[in-house]
């Protein structure tokens, strides 16, 4: 008889056309289902968002022009502020029910975890968007000068861009004892310039274009999404090796 085969690892396997494709609908369904019978997560990043960007409020005073030209880099500190915890939180699940030990023992791309989580990510802090931007826009006295589209194009693109990024380093921390320190530390650095792009778009998405900068700064927004979601998934099944 012949003996019994190890598992073969999720980098190592040479997956059937579409199967990368079923694979991250498969891990996108599965969290968004998880999270759709919890909530736990997305509730406590709301209220997370919305406490920040009262204390930011609170913290410039009652001048309503400081205010209302801070407005877009406060949405997006509250938003990255709220990613912490949401990224953190996707891999914690995995890793404390063993469930990434499984993912990596099925016959299943490394790069469609990669995918289905990072995708994931990017619709919370989207739904987290969602409801922090309008409170911004009151709290702050803002208000939305060119049209609604491209605003919706900036908020994508920034949270694309932090999602791709810190699942690479979320999978990285996820077995650190000090995950919660080492995730900001090594995400933050990283997201100056998606940070800087999105701060600078969504400027002048409230207060107007009339230099005709937006198109840059979303261009870079965007180049900056096309380059990191392109390392994650070439080097994401090599980091669930080394993990």
């Amino acid at each position: 008889m012949s003996e019994a085969q190890p598992p073969v690892p999720l980098s190592a396997s040479s997956p059937p056309p579409g199967g990368i494709l079923r694979a991250t609908l498969a891990i996108l369904g599965k969290d968004l289902l998880l999270e759709w019978r919890t909530r736990a997560r997305l509730n406590a990043l709301v209220l997370f968002s919305l406490a920040t960007l009262l204390l930011f409020s609170f913290a410039l005073g009652p001048d309503t022009a400081a205010l209302r030209r801070s407005a877009g880099g406060y949405v997006w500190l509250a938003i990255l502020f709220a990613s912490v915890l949401s990224l953190g939180e996707s891999f914690r699940v995995e890793a404390e029910n063993m469930s990434l030990e499984g993912l990596r023992l099925l016959p299943v791309d490394g790069r469609a975890l990669f995918l289905g989580k990072a995708i994931g990510n990017t619709l919370v802090l989207c739904a987290v968007s969602l409801v922090s931007l309008p409170v911004a826009i009151g709290l702050f006295d803002a208000e939305v000068t060119l049209d609604a589209g491209r605003l919706v194009l900036v908020m994508l693109a920034g949270c694309a861009g932090v999602a791709a990024p810190g699942t690479v380093y979320a999978a990285i921390a996820a077995n650190a004892k000090a995950r919660d320190v080492l995730l900001p530390l090594l995400l933050f650095p990283i997201l100056i310039p998606s940070l800087l792009a999105s701060v600078k778009a969504t400027a002048l998405i409230f207060q107007g274009d009339a230099m005709g900068e937006l198109s840059s700064w979303l261009s870079l927004s965007c180049a900056f999404d096309v380059l990191y979601w392109g390392l994650g998934y070439f080097l994401f099944p090599r980091i669930l090796e080394e993990n």
